[in-house]
């Protein structure tokens, strides 16, 4: 329980920035697969900017409770999915 609090922690600073995409997404195609592929596309993004800049230390901090970045990130992607998946049934019941 603890390592998912730290994950959602961690995926905190990246929700606004989801959300914008969902809209976006929504607006354009409201369709389940190209949102869950740009996500993934967004997902890889985010390691790659954490990865290569000076954001590499919030890993360490995250190395040392015992996540992986495979596992924050991967998990990161599948808590969007969730969050998109029901933005997407939302926004399709009122359009």
């Amino acid at each position: 329980m603890q390592r998912l609090l730290a994950i959602l922690v961690f995926y905190r600073s990246f929700v606004v920035w989801s959300f914008f995409v969902n809209a976006i997404v929504a607006f354009f195609n409201p369709q389940l697969l190209p949102a869950i592929v740009t996500k993934l596309f967004l997902t890889v993004f985010a390691w790659y900017y954490v990865h290569e800049t000076n954001q590499r230390r919030k890993l360490t901090f995250y190395k040392n409770i015992g996540i992986s970045p495979i596992l924050l990130f991967s998990t990161m992607f599948l808590l969007d999915c969730v969050l998109t998946i029901a933005f997407l049934v939302i926004f399709k019941e009122f359009t």
